[in-house]
Parts: structure tokens; C-alpha cells; sequence
């Protein structure tokens, strides 16, 4: 074994009185990857921080050493930190959009990476150019004097990628970055960083809570819970038979794409200890099936246990998790209760002065329909038209053409038609709720909305609760004293308010813990069938879509371009864009090898598509690649009346 890069030993942090990260070890070598899990508030990125000596106030280290190529990084002064920091060890921070200055051309920002730390103006802005091409931005000389928002958000990422690559780091520490970004982005990404590790030896610390992104990356892997190190060891060990049941329950809860849906999701009981009163023994006992006497007493230290690490008193027994209870028997569909006929939308906004703008139809053309107690399942990359749809149904985007029924009446969804009848829930349950608003006021406003009269609403806002889960001395409480996932049962308790017909569920738990996740995809699944509602259920993570849908709509560029039964469309995708959606998502099965479609470049602008298939530019099995497929520029493919049907003139010939 070669000697340790960066050997972290009992880090402690403190923030206040409180303490967030205790007696955590860490070691990465060169060339290796160490993956760190484990849901919000676990510590990941405090102890990232920690190593980098970028606490904010009022956080402090209080004890361990850090010790990166034989010097301790809490020991030296700030000036020798500066020169290491952003130099030797770099860090990719989880959201692009507020790591880069929205005033810099992405070159100066770049450019000042290198200048900070003494290359020459001119010196600087050759590597910057270098380093877009790195990370495969084309054109990467042409667009140093690009701003950020002229890039998606997936060549954002990249951006900062290679910021933190401009002086060739010898450590790259990476928080959540995969977290925004599409299947297809994230396959791309992924792919970068295993290069950077097998060509150039970097050494990489990836925080992530996705284990499907741990499984294909990452050597090692650390599973932290309030604070603390709960499982540390290969990739094959902790995730092919984990050993501390923390991490069992983890991998049980997630959603797969190669699950049949025929069980619910096995979530986490409780949440995660306040760290500022954590409990006596082992913080996972209150929450865990195995616990006994000794866990609740005293807490459990690491210890060697079957070739990696553990803290549970049980760790030389085969975890435990409760087995997935059965789901309930399905009612049959009724009868279709929102159908979209021929929908466009045009984003363009106003005219410009005597001429009116050129369309960009966001959406361009989409039929699609809902029963009463079925879910359809709406994916694609970010950019693809999904959030439009459904915007444009509920009347928050006005509709150019085309029709919305509900209950097979026509409405007007920008005056009010749908009002009652469709409701929407929205991503970010925290922003959606006004803060200054207690939970009773905002649920009031929306059944005031519905027709209740004021001396019935908080009975039925009571009543509302209790259906999604929670209980009514919840009134009373304001937003920022909720959970992410009370705050989205909270969102999903307001949207019923009105006795909707059709719930649009707009990327409703990506940004939940795994745990809060499978609660949350429960939830909606007994509401669906104990209300019969219809669902339009838009999501990035096609194994969360898989467990819930009953049909999938796949859209690319403001269109439908494959549609039909889960099952078919996962079993046997019909559109090479679907195929190549399937094989990006990463699966929590270490050493796991299939083949992997990375789609090249970023989705076209809809303000200027593709002539014939929109798909085209990408397509692995278009004109690219076959230049006599011409067919794929001339002839525009469109969707059959078949339940299973793809809008390709080669269907089914990638799979």
C-alpha cells in the first residue's frame, strides 16, 4: 500500500456547544477514490470543511490532526494554507450556479485560479483554455469569454471542475456534485473523474448521499451518522453485505432500477438526533431494529469486523432491516381524468419593439393523458419541457395552442378553469411555503381557495395532516421548524386542500435524504390509491420513477419521444435517447458492468431545433455515426397509437 495522501485522525468540530463532526479517521491515497455517505446532517460536509480550514463561524476544530503529504494542515499558518488551497487541493462545491461570479467571464475566473497563485496574465488565460478542453467543453479557447449563464448547468459544473484542476491538485475533495445535474451530465462527470484519477493519479473525496454514484466511482467508502464514522471500508464490502444497519437501511430504501415495484419502499423509521442532544449510547438505536440494552447505554467505537470497520455492538451479525411490507392490491384505473391534446407553449415572451419575438416552444406538440388513480411518469433532461407542461396545465405558463381537459371538459387553465381540479407540488417544499406563515395560515389560504367556509378550516386542515402523516399540533408551527420531508408532506397536505382530480408532482422528493425519500413515495402512493387521483410525476431519477409510475413518458427538446407501460418502456427501451437515459443511471451493485451510452454535448436551444429527428446531434445510432441515415435530417419521426411506441426511425435497434 503506498503511504496515505491525506490521513485525517479524530477530527472533532464544534460549533458552539454543539458537536457536528467526533473523532472521524479518513485515509486516501494517490489514485484512489474514498466515497463519504449518509443523510443531511450527518457531518459529510462539515468534515470536508473542516480539512480545507473553511469553517464559517462560529465553527471551530477542537481536536485530531489532518495531516495532507506529511503536514498537518491545522497547524500551519493561514498563508502556507492559502498556497496549498487551490493549489495541491482543490474543492468542487455541490450547487455551480453560486460558485461562479455571475459578472466574470468564466476564463477571468478561471485565469484568477492560476494568477492567485503566480502565473502570468497571459500564461493563465492559455491554461484556462486548456483546461475547458480538459473537461470537455468544446470550443473551450472560444468560450473563456463566455459568461456562467451561457453554459447549461452540466458544463457550469465543469467549469468549476476545472478551477479546481487550473494547478494540477494532488487532492480533490467534491461535495454533492452530482446532485443537480441529469443522468446524462452525470455520466459525463463521472466518466471525467476517473480519468483525472487513472491518467493523472488525483485523489479524490467524493461526498454523495447517491450509492449508485459510490458503487461505480468510488475504491473505499465511509458511511458517517451524527457525526461519526458507522462503516468504513471497500466499495465491494459495505455495499454488497453492509455490516452496520444504518447502512443496510440506506441501500434498502432506495428505489432500483431493476426492482419490481410489487413492495413498498423500506424506509428509515424516525430521523436522524438533534447532534445537540444526541442520545447516550449509539445514536442509531432509537431508529434501529437491532438495538438491545447495551446500545442504548454505551456507545459503540469502531472496530475491525469482517475485513472493514464498524461501530455497532452487533457488527459480527448479519445486519437487520425490517422486510418490505407488501403493497396494498392496486384498484383498477378509472376513467382518464387530464388529457393534453396537441399542446405548444411558447417561452419567447414579449415583442421587441415593431416585431413580435421568434417562438421557443418549451413545449411543441405533446398529447398525453392521466387516469383516476394511475401515475404517469414524465422524464428527460433538465431543459426538456417537463416543468413547462406541467406549468401550462395548472395556468403558471400561458398556453399557445392545443387543449387541457380534466374530467374530459375543456378548460382554460390561465383563467382559473383548472382551479380545484389540478393541483401543483412543487420541488423545494421550504420555498413554496411562505415563512412568515404558520402551517394553519398557509393551508387556511388554500382552503379558502376551495370553497370552506373560515369556521371549518382548521378542522379540515387538521383532517389534511393526519392524511399525509402529521397531526394537528402541527398548526401552529412555522416552516423552518419542519423537516425537508414534513415540509413536503406539509406541501402535499395543501395541494389536497382543494379535492384535486390531478396531482402534477414536479421533481417532488430530489431533494430528500433517501430515507425522507421513501416516506415521501409512499405517501403519494397510498393518497393515489386511497383518493384515486391521477398523477403527472416529473423526475430526473428514473428508479424513483420506476417504483411509482405505471406509465412513462420519456420527452427530449419540447417533445414525446417514447411512451408506454414501466415495464416495457425499462425492460425494453424503443428510442436510443431512452436507452441511453437507462444505462446512465448509476445501480448500487459494486462491480456491476454493463454497457454505458455517454451521450456527447448538451441539449439543442428550442429556440433553434434540430430540422427532422431533435434527437439527432446526440443520437448514437444517427447521422454522426451512420452518415447515411439521412433520413434523421429530412423526415421529422413521429409517435405511433400503439401503448408502446417510440418517435425514432430506427426504434429498438439500441438498446
Amino acid at each position: 500500500m503506498t503511504t496515505p495522501l491525506l490521513q485525517v485522525q479524530g477530527l472533532r468540530t464544534r460549533f458552539g456547544d454543539t458537536t457536528a463532526v467526533d473523532g472521524v479517521d479518513l485515509t486516501v491515497r494517490r489514485g484512489t477514490v474514498l466515497g463519504i455517505v449518509g443523510e443531511s446532517g450527518s457531518g459529510k460536509s462539515v468534515t470536508a470543511r473542516s480539512v480545507m480550514r473553511l469553517l464559517r463561524n462560529p465553527g471551530r476544530v477542537t481536536g485530531g490532526t489532518v495531516h495532507f503529504d506529511g503536514e498537518d494542515l491545522l497547524a500551519i499558518p493561514e498563508r502556507r494554507m492559502r498556497r496549498l488551497r487551490g493549489g495541491r487541493i482543490a474543492m468542487v462545491f455541490q450547487d455551480p450556479q453560486s460558485a461562479l461570479n455571475p459578472v466574470r467571464t468564466v476564463g477571468d475566473q478561471i485565469a484568477e485560479a492560476l494568477t492567485a497563485h503566480g502565473a502570468t496574465r497571459a500564461a493563465a488565460r492559455t491554461r484556462a483554455a486548456e483546461l475547458l478542453t480538459l473537461v470537455g467543453i468544446p470550443d473551450g479557447a472560444n468560450r473563456l469569454d463566455d459568461y456562467p449563464h451561457q453554459f447549461s448547468g452540466g458544463m457550469r459544473q465543469r467549469v468549476v471542475i476545472a478551477i479546481a484542476l487550473a494547478n494540477d491538485p494532488d487532492l480533490l475533495i467534491a461535495d454533492e456534485p452530482t446532485t443537480a445535474l441529469d443522468v446524462t451530465i452525470q455520466a459525463q462527470f463521472l466518466r471525467l473523474l476517473a480519468r483525472l484519477r487513472d491518467e493523472l493519479g488525483v485523489a479524490i473525496v467524493i461526498i454523495t448521499h447517491d450509492m449508485g454514484v459510490v458503487a461505480e466511482l468510488c475504491d473505499e467508502v465511509v458511511v458517517m451518522y451524527a457525526g461519526r464514522v458507522a462503516e468504513h471500508g471497500t466499495v465491494e464490502q459495505v455495499l454488497a453485505a453492509p455490516r452496520h444497519p444504518y447502512t443496510a437501511n440506506l441501500l434498502r430504501a432506495m428505489p432500483r432500477l431493476d426492482a419490481v415495484p410489487t413492495a413498498r419502499l423500506t424506509a428509515i423509521p424516525g430521523a436522524p438526533p438533534d447532534p445537540a442532544d444526541l442520545p447516550a449510547g449509539c445514536a442509531f438505536a432509537p431508529r434501529c431494529a437491532q438495538a438491545t440494552d447495551v446500545c442504548t447505554q454505551q456507545r459503540p467505537v469502531l472496530r475491525a469486523a469482517d475485513g472493514r470497520q464498524v461501530a455497532c455492538w452487533h457488527a459480527a451479525e448479519t445486519a437487520v432491516v425490517a422486510a418490505p411490507a407488501p403493497a396494498a392490491p392496486r384498484p383498477p384505473a378509472g376513467a382518464t381524468v387530464l388529457a393534453v391534446e396537441d399542446l405548444r407553449v411558447d417561452l419567447a415572451g414579449r415583442r421587441r419593439l415593431w416585431r413580435p419575438a421568434a417562438p421557443v416552444y418549451a413545449v411543441d406538440g405533446v398529447s398525453l393523458h392521466v387516469a383516476a388513480g394511475e401515475t404517469l411518469g414524465l422524464v428527460g433532461e433538465s431543459g426538456c419541457g417537463k416543468s413547462s407542461l406541467a406549468k401550462a396545465v395548472v395556468g403558471l405558463h400561458p398556453i399557445t395552442s392545443g387543449t387541457v381537459r380534466i374530467d374530459g371538459t375543456p378548460v382554460d387553465p390561465a383563467r382559473g378553469g383548472v382551479r380545484g381540479t389540478a393541483q401543483y407540488v412543487f420541488q423545494d417544499p421550504y420555498a413554496s411555503l411562505n415563512p412568515r406563515r404558520t402551517v394553519g395560515q398557509s393551508m387556511a389560504e388554500a382552503l379558502r381557495a376551495g370553497g370552506v367556509p373560515a369556521d371549518q378550516a382548521r378542522e379540515r386542515a387538521a383532517q389534511l395532516l393526519t392524511t399525509v402523516g402529521l397531526s394537528a399540533t402541527h398548526l401552529d408551527r412555522y416552516p423552518h421548524a419542519f423537516s425537508g420531508g414534513q415540509r413536503q408532506r406539509i406541501g402535499i397536505a395543501r395541494a389536497l386542500a382543494t379535492n384535486p382530480r390531478v396531482l402534477l408532482c414536479d421533481e417532488p422528493v430530489s431533494a430528500l435524504d433517501v430515507s425522507v425519500q421513501a416516506q415521501v413515495i409512499n405517501l403519494l402512493a397510498d393518497l393515489r390509491d386511497e383518493l384515486g387521483l391521477g398523477y403527472l410525476f416529473i423526475a430526473h431519477d428514473l428508479a424513483v420513477v420506476r417504483h411509482l409510475a405505471d406509465r412513462v413518458a420519456v420527452m427530449y427538446l419540447g417533445r414525446i419521444v417514447e411512451t408506454g407501460p414501466a415495464d416495457q418502456v425499462y425492460a425494453d427501451p424503443r428510442h436510443p435517447y431512452t436507452a441511453a437515459l437507462l444505462s446512465s443511471s448509476p445501480e448500487p451493485t459494486p462491480g456491476l458492468r454493463r454497457e454505458r451510452i455517454v451521450l456527447s454535448g448538451d441539449l439543442p436551444s428550442p429556440k433553434d431545433p434540430p430540422t427532422g429527428c431533435r434527437f439527432r446531434t446526440r443520437c448514437p445510432i444517427g447521422p454522426l455515426h451512420r452518415p447515411d441515415r439521412q433520413v434523421c435530417v429530412d423526415v421529422d419521426p413521429r409517435l405511433s397509437a400503439d401503448a408502446h411506441t417510440a418517435a425514432c426511425h430506427f426504434p429498438g435497434e439500441l438498446r
